[in-house]
């Protein structure tokens, strides 16, 4: 499944990135916006809706044979996960409790990592938000592939075993090009995490933890709802590096797919996202956009021009002002 390889690098871009710049528009022309600013008052309800789902499918799952397990995984409690983990991306932002109050964003944080099995919430808010605030930053922008990804799964096969790898790469691309300090509350979040999988296992065995594990890595990869990975910032139209998506699967993504309004407007939780567009259409019906997630994975597969290094990425702006400060001065008009 070889094919030939439109793209041997990177898009680069020596522009800021677009979003800051149209918030700053899309303000002066509707400042009615900045009431949709805050947070969802109804977060924690979600949340814990789903936690307790999962909680109930771990008493089921402990009887059941493995291919239905392996079902189940896949169909059901990834979805759930899936949920939770862009549950986490809003509280990252501060969405359930606002700005005010960021430890209790902190601990619904810890509440809705619990099914996912993996510790991630808090390592996840300082490597994010970093990608809104230098977006396609070369070093600080966690989100793009690394090189050797995209050398290696450029082809057909190869990006489709980089999707259903997706999980791995996005655990261990900021450990290796980006690697911050272990904080206080991850190591928290870690105790908490090993110690709940822990007693999974002690009172109900080893088939309901493996449930949880195999529903967030498989709704990481090869699985519709993941395809909002892709779709975000992949290069589908040249020169565009955000994508909005304005489908059913938000109703389970808490409306993540609004991509393009919530790069704009971080400080908007998903439930408004909605009204954002409604408000500014204008600015946000021109733009490029997909309409299923599905489609994406597909495309990104099997087109040879969209791959790994269909992203648009800028210089580490530490580095360009070394650079610059490196740079020799420019002749005088009497040299």
């Amino acid at each position: 499944m070889g094919q030939k390889v439109s793209r041997t690098d990177f898009e680069w871009s020596y522009t800021e990135e677009p979003h800051a710049s149209r918030r700053k528009i899309i303000l002066q022309k509707y400042p009615e916006i900045k009431q949709l600013f805050g947070s969802d008052q109804n977060m924690k309800w979600k949340v814990t809706l789903l936690v307790v789902i999962q909680f109930l499918m771990l008493f089921v799952i402990r009887d059941l044979k493995w291919p239905y397990i392996w079902l189940l995984a896949y169909c059901f409690g990834g979805v759930i996960n899936h949920a939770l983990m862009l549950a986490i991306h809003e509280l990252s932002h501060n969405l359930a409790f606002g700005h005010a109050r960021p430890l209790a964003n902190r601990i619904l944080g810890f509440f809705a990592n619990l099914p996912i099995g993996i510790p991630f919430s808090v390592a996840f808010k300082k490597y994010h938000l970093e990608h809104h605030r230098y977006q396609g930053d070369e070093v600080m922008d966690t989100d793009i592939p690394t090189y050797i990804e995209a050398k290696l799964f450029c082809t057909t096969l190869g990006k489709f075993f980089w999707v259903l790898l997706q999980p791995l790469f996005y655990a261990l691309r900021p450990v290796v090009t980006y690697p911050k300090d272990p904080t206080r509350l991850e190591i928290i979040n870690i105790a908490i995490q090993l110690s709940f999988n822990a007693l999974v296992v002690y009172f109900l065995g080893w088939k309901p933890l493996l449930y949880l594990l195999l529903g967030s890595l498989l709704a990481m990869g090869l699985h519709p709802v993941a395809g909002h990975f892709i779709s975000e910032h992949y290069m589908f139209r040249k020169g565009y590096e955000t994508y909005s998506y304005y489908g059913i699967l938000n109703c389970v993504t808490f409306n993540v797919g609004y991509h393009n309004e919530h790069h704009d407007f971080p400080a908007v939780p998903g439930c408004n996202l909605p009204k954002v567009r409604q408000i500014a259409r204008e600015y946000y019906d021109s733009l490029p956009h997909h309409d299923s997630w599905s489609q994406v994975l597909y495309d990104f597969i099997f087109d040879p021009d969209i791959g790994p290094y269909a992203r648009i990425k800028r210089q580490n702006v530490e580095l360009a002002k070394k650079n610059k400060s490196n740079a020799p001065p420019a002749p005088s008009k009497a040299d």
